[in-house]
């Protein structure tokens, strides 16, 4: 699975490199895969500018450097969570797009604010008002599968929003 990924990262990451454009990430339930399969492509340094894997409140505030309780508006696992969250890393690294997922991988523990195991939103936010987002619900529990189908998920949507938008 994990060469499905560097494959449509690959195509994202082709895209970027061509434009002279570079990305940012925020990896939440996919745990770096997004990262890590946008840095599989050699020559990634050309298009990457770095990211976070986001899975504390601390962590949240010093990543994405946001005013304390800006983002208490947001729920989990949403789409405008994500949304917001690729903006900010975008602004934050002065990338062209931003890329972030937020969810519950699931495998044990519950999610601390209940989100369902299997449970993910991801968004691309680019220049000129670009923006896209998707919530998936896999209904497993699975937590490297549902990792994966995030990763796949979120690293689709990018490739889909560069092609739509050359």
């Amino acid at each position: 699975m994990v060469e499905d990924l560097a494959a449509i990262a690959a195509e994202a990451g082709a895209m970027l490199k061509a434009r002279g454009q570079k990305i940012a990430v925020v990896d939440g339930a996919t745990g770096g895969l997004i990262s890590a399969s946008l840095l599989a492509m050699t020559g990634a340094s050309a298009y990457f500018l770095g990211g976070s894997v986001i899975y504390s409140m601390k962590g949240r505030r010093i990543a994405l450097d946001h005013a304390p309780g800006s983002l208490r508006a947001f729920t989990s696992a949403t789409e405008a969570y994500a949304t917001e969250q690729a903006r900010l890393i975008r602004e934050r690294l002065g990338a062209d797009w931003g890329i972030a997922e937020t969810g519950a991988a699931g495998g044990g523990s519950a999610h601390p604010l209940g989100v369902e195991s299997g449970t993910s939103a991801f968004a691309v936010v680019g220049p000129n008002g670009i923006t896209a987002s998707r919530r998936i619900e896999t209904g497993s529990n699975d937590r490297l599968a549902n990792m994966q189908a995030f990763t796949a998920g979120a690293l689709t949507l990018l490739r889909d929003a560069l092609a739509a938008h050359p």
